[in-house]
């Protein structure tokens, strides 16, 4: 059993989180951080970053505080290049502008684009760069169940969660003769400040809830345990994989259960 027990460990590693201010970053922060990882919380709201740094030192981890905007090449590559190692990244901020197509804006599909799919290939480019350097290392991406399945009001934001999917596959195409790995995880319905406008409906709340197999919400804690495991050793064969933490809503079909 002894070797085994190691899987998760991520003692001496670094890791660099970008969206640790809050939600699903900052409870990988701290997942990380619970596995012996050296965090890095990065993220555009300098406050936030260093409360979510002092929630796990406060626990005991070591975590420090960086801010960085997503949509800046030159503030990512310059955070990057300062660290003094780069073991795993998560990059986890997005935006979304629910309207019909017909109605969304120039402005509004250059600002969605702008952070979700531009800002995670910076953050991509600058990290398998690294890491290709170094001869190792874990990149994760978030994506969404939006990246296979849609509805109306999501055209942008998909389209951002299928690129995603599609520049970690390839980055990992690329890297992985380097020793780097890369992959993409896919979140369903999660209790965020980007869904908080969901919560305040209740019925819409509670249709998202009744249409995943679970019949809840996730909560950010549940993320955790698909980004500790795709940044360690206990991984180490995966690259290039998509991984659903979404309660089975891409299982099922459908949000009517038929008379059996």
């Amino acid at each position: 059993m002894g070797r085994y027990a190691q899987l998760f460990d991520l003692s001496g590693r670094t890791a660099l989180v970008i969206g640790a201010g809050s939600g699903i970053g900052r409870a990988a922060a701290h997942g990380l951080a619970s596995f012996g990882a050296r965090v890095v919380c990065a993220d555009v709201r300098e406050e936030a970053a260093a409360e979510s740094a002092a929630i796990i030192a406060a626990d005991g981890g070591v975590a420090d505080a960086r801010k960085v905007d997503l949509r800046s090449a030159d503030e990512v590559d310059a955070l990057i290049a300062a660290l003094p190692a780069l073991d795993i990244l998560v990059t986890t901020p997005s935006i979304n502008v629910r309207k019909p197509m017909v109605d969304i804006t120039e402005e509004e599909f250059d600002r969605v684009v702008g952070l979700n799919l531009r800002g995670t290939f910076l953050a991509l480019r600058a990290a398998g760069r690294r890491m290709a350097q170094a001869g190792r290392g874990s990149i994760i991406a978030f994506s969404s169940i939006r990246s296979q399945v849609i509805e109306p009001g999501q055209s942008v934001y998909a389209a951002t969660k299928a690129g995603t999917v599609q520049l970690v596959r390839t980055l990992a195409a690329e890297l992985g003769p380097q020793g780097v790995r890369a992959n993409v995880i896919a979140p369903g319905v999660v209790d965020t400040p980007l869904t908080a406008p969901i919560k305040q409906n209740p019925a819409w709340y509670q249709a998202y809830a009744d249409k995943s197999i679970l019949r809840r919400w996730a909560h950010v804690d549940e993320l955790v345990g698909a980004v500790i495991y795709l940044a360690s050793d206990a991984s180490s064969y995966v690259t290039g994989a998509v991984l659903f933490v979404d309660g089975g809503w891409t299982a099922a079909d459908g949000r009517f259960t038929p008379p059996l």
